[in-house]
């Protein structure tokens, strides 16, 4: 909701030296969420004047209509002289009151005026456009004022209301009265504890005869309906300067003086309404349910099914209007219309958010209806509507109207007086609770400290005590509740918390950046992902309401998320990335059933949350690793080094370290990796060995599938394997002694994995080894075809003497020999 404050002030006595900044602060703190303060025509400087166009002088022989003006700007130019300037806008003519902007001043949008040379004419100025004033978007031509708007060589600047200060408000779905300026300035003037004018009390004289026949079908979609007549309206009739502005200034688009009348009292009043032309209804108009396989042409011009939860008014012909959403095209306002009928109601805010949703039709309207508006205010915003149509469109605003309105109970609710001091923590003083509950419009009855209060019609989020001690918890100060700091006896963070962190500091450390992706993917998803038919990961629950229907199922993998956040950062010039992210994946339970809907008048039983549970997907946390660009940037210091699959699963190494676990790395084939670039990752848990996930380069096809850079690397794994596989970690001995070094070349065949033979060099070895070491693999014609050269640098050491060179010998022996035996190993010679 956007908020003049010009517009604002005129229902609320503010000091004069309150600024929109210091009011923004002090509605955000009391929940009206101020985003932005807008400060209109800031950039804007004079002189912008009131001006006389005295002659036009047509000129000739150019591609486009040019005009010739002298204009009286009275003594603003200097001289009293009248000002010369060339025009190409049609619609002024000689005696036209306009507004100029002289040479010297700047318009918005840093827009510079001066005195040039154009179509053989020197112009000093410019007459202005109400889109180059930033008045509202219009680019028909200029604005030509009515007679006595301004005298002549006046300073056009404040009289148009060009400065203005708007503030813009984030209203939450629970605060619908803040979508009107009666409400905001409600707030405001309990907050400053000073006048408010309220713009619904407006005089209102009794009918005299019915009006148009009106009716409700059914008490669940409406309960009341209001209708007012205006004959003899001008259809042609312009919509005054100032609402327009004032309609521009709240984010509303000047239409014409039908719709522009409606729009503005719903701004100010909160209330929709709908203005029809009454020469095109027939018979009673009625609110009542769509039927099924009705249509309706709205004024977007769309044809519309309609459902039958839909609420529609009706005449004798059918549907007239998605009530509460858009009217119908066939009795909209034209420019023959002359009899016009004002319509204000109260629906069902449920039917209408459904409705908004299932045409795929946000509206102001709607916007308003959904979130509750003011249930008797319906008869005040339509009397104010045709009044308005009246001063302005020359209509004659009929006595007699009609008001259909069904009893409906008032909410009650029973609250202490220290209520909300006991919600807060604070002792207010006494009488609190009554003043801020007569600020916002409540009455009540009071019997000792127990209050039945009733809430106004205009808030009806109101319905129990602690939405009451939410009002007076933020009008006394959500700044006032004082802080005082826990003083529990926690035990600190859990292992599980400690192994993330760790995990995430490592990942950091070693260049990657966390990121958080939604938890949603599609079937394109995994078809990008190049997963076969019957791979379990296509396996995954499906949202009953999706936030974006291409992406309805919960994930069973990270990664299509964050290939996605790799692309976005790449496409907007990020070369270099390395991306890391810890999250949950949702894996179906084979044969679970669907949760059943719990009672919310008692707590659940043990079996309805063994139904529960059992529907519950399992939900492992995985982390997941997306690496692309240069891991390494060239300089004086090297050639550089573009990211690969060995970077991935060093990211893996990384995390097993901090875990303290040892990961056994081997060749593998699991899409979405390149078949000869994969690498499947296992743990030892309780001695057993487990997979707990894959890393190496994607697939050319996933690439392409996610618009990945080629070559692009990528790791996920099962974090709670991991942490599974921990056990329990006692600090090294450290040896003062010698450490001994044995390097040891074996050849095998070409398909053996590395680890294999590492890991059966490390157990022939025996006590004495402190670390194995790849560091060379050679292919060629010396060791043969379909054969490989590892070359392993071992590191002996003892605890308690220096190691004699047999002693280092024999372990290079040992393991050696076991490495023969399990690999096929020969030593090189």
């Amino acid at each position: 909701m956007r908020v003049p404050m010009t517009w604002l002030r005129e229902y609320v006595e503010l000091p004069a030296d309150v600024t929109a900044r210091e009011l923004a602060s002090r509605l955000t703190l009391a929940g009206l969420e101020v985003e932005t303060v807008d400060e209109l025509g800031a950039d804007l400087t004079g002189p912008v004047v009131f001006g006389r166009v005295l002659e036009i002088e047509e000129l000739t022989g150019f591609k486009k209509p040019i005009r010739y003006c002298r204009v009286d700007v009275g003594r603003a130019n200097g001289t009293g002289e009248p000002q010369e300037i060339v025009c190409g806008a049609r619609n002024f003519a000689e005696g036209d009151l306009v507004i100029v902007s002289l040479p010297g001043a700047e318009l918005p949008g840093g827009f510079r005026i001066g005195a040039r040379k154009t179509y053989g004419k020197t112009s000093a100025g410019m007459i202005c456009s109400a889109t180059e004033l930033g008045l509202w978007e219009d680019h028909t031509g200029i604005v030509v004022l009515p007679e006595g708007f301004g005298e002549v060589g006046a300073d056009a600047i404040g009289a148009l209301g060009l400065r203005e200060d708007v503030l813009d408000i984030a209203v939450t779905p629970d605060r619908g009265y803040a979508l009107s300026m009666r409400g905001v300035a409600r707030d405001t003037a309990a907050l400053y504890q000073v006048d408010f004018r309220d713009p619904a009390e407006v005089d209102i004289a009794g009918p005299v005869g019915p009006g148009h026949p009106a009716a409700i079908a059914d008490p669940a979609l409406a309960d009341r309906i209001v209708l007012r007549g205006a004959t003899g309206f001008d259809p042609e009739a312009p919509t005054p300067l100032w609402m327009k502005r004032r309609l521009h200034q709240s984010g509303v688009r000047p239409v014409s003086l039908a719709v522009d009348v409606t729009n503005y009292v719903m701004l100010e009043l909160g209330q929709p309404l709908h203005a029809w032309d009454r020469d095109r209804l027939t018979g009673t108009l009625t609110v009542r349910a769509a039927e099924a396989g009705e249509k309706l042409e709205t004024l977007d011009h769309v044809q519309r099914s309609l459902d039958p939860d839909d609420i529609v008014i009706a005449d004798e012909t059918g549907s007239q209007a998605v009530a509460g959403v858009m009217g119908g095209l066939d009795t909209e306002i034209g420019l023959s219309s002359n009899a016009v009928l004002v319509e204000a109601a109260h629906f069902d805010p449920r039917h209408i958010a459904r409705a908004s949703r299932r045409h795929q039709l946000s509206s102001e309207a709607s916007r308003r209806f959904e979130r509750g508006i003011d249930s008797r205010v319906q008869l005040a915003a339509a009397t104010r509507a045709v009044e308005l149509l009246a001063e302005l469109g020359g209509a004659d605003v009929e006595t007699a109207y009609t008001e259909v309105s069904l009893p409906v109970e008032p909410t009650r609710i029973t609250i202490r007086t220290g209520h909300a001091g006991a919600v807060a923590g604070v002792d207010y003083p006494e009488g609190t609770t009554e003043r801020w509950l007569r600020a916002v419009g409540c009455s009540f009855e009071a019997d000792g400290d127990v209050l039945t209060v009733t809430p106004p019609s205009w808030r009806p989020d109101l319905t129990d005590p602690n939405d009451l001690a939410e009002e007076v918890i933020r009008l006394e100060g959500y700044e006032n509740i004082p802080s005082i700091g826990f003083k529990g006896f926690g035990r600190g963070l859990t292992g599980s918390q400690r192994l993330r962190r760790a995990v995430g500091r490592a990942l950091a450390a070693s260049g990657h950046n966390e990121v958080l992706t939604y938890p949603f993917l599609g079937e394109r998803d995994l078809d990008g992902l190049q997963l076969a038919a019957d791979d379990p990961r296509r396996v995954s629950m499906r949202l009953a309401n999706p936030l974006n229907d291409e992406e309805p199922l919960l994930r069973t993998t990270l990664l299509p998320g964050m290939f996605r956040t790799l692309a976005r950062n790449v496409g907007r010039g990020l070369n270099d990335v390395a991306l890391f992210e810890m999250g949950l994946v949702y894996l179906p339970r084979a044969g679970a059933g669907r949760a059943p809907l719990l009672p919310v008048d008692r707590g659940p039983s043990a079996e309805e949350l063994e139904l529960v549970d059992a529907a519950l997907p399992e939900q492992p946390r995985r982390v997941g690793v997306v690496l692309s660009g240069a891991a390494e940037h060239a300089g004086w210091w090297g050639p550089g080094r573009e990211a690969g699959w060995a970077d991935a699963i060093q990211a893996v190494r990384d995390v097993a370290r901090v875990a303290g676990v040892d990961l056994e790395v081997e060749a593998a084939q699991y899409a979405p990796w390149h078949p000869g670039r994969c690498a499947a990752l296992f743990v030892r848990v309780e001695g057993e060995r487990v997979l707990v996930g894959h890393a190496g380069e994607l697939h050319p096809r996933t690439v392409k599938a996610f618009g990945l850079p080629e070559r692009s690397a990528a790791a996920e794994f099962d974090l709670d394997l991991v942490e599974r596989a921990r056990t329990k970690v006692t600090a090294p001995e450290v040896s003062a002694y010698p450490v001994a070094t044995q390097d040891v070349a074996l050849v095998v065949d070409a398909s053996v994995p590395v680890g294999e033979v590492s890991a059966a060099l490390a157990e022939g070895a025996g006590e004495l080894l402190e670390s194995v070491r790849l560091f060379d693999v050679y292919t060629g014609e010396q060791v043969g075809e379909g054969r490989k050269s590892v070359a392993f640098a071992l590191r002996f050491r003892a605890g308690d003497r220096t190691l004699t060179a047999e002693e280092a010998g024999a372990a290079r022996d040992a393991a050696v020999a076991l490495a023969t035996e399990r690999t096929g190993a020969v030593l090189r010679g």
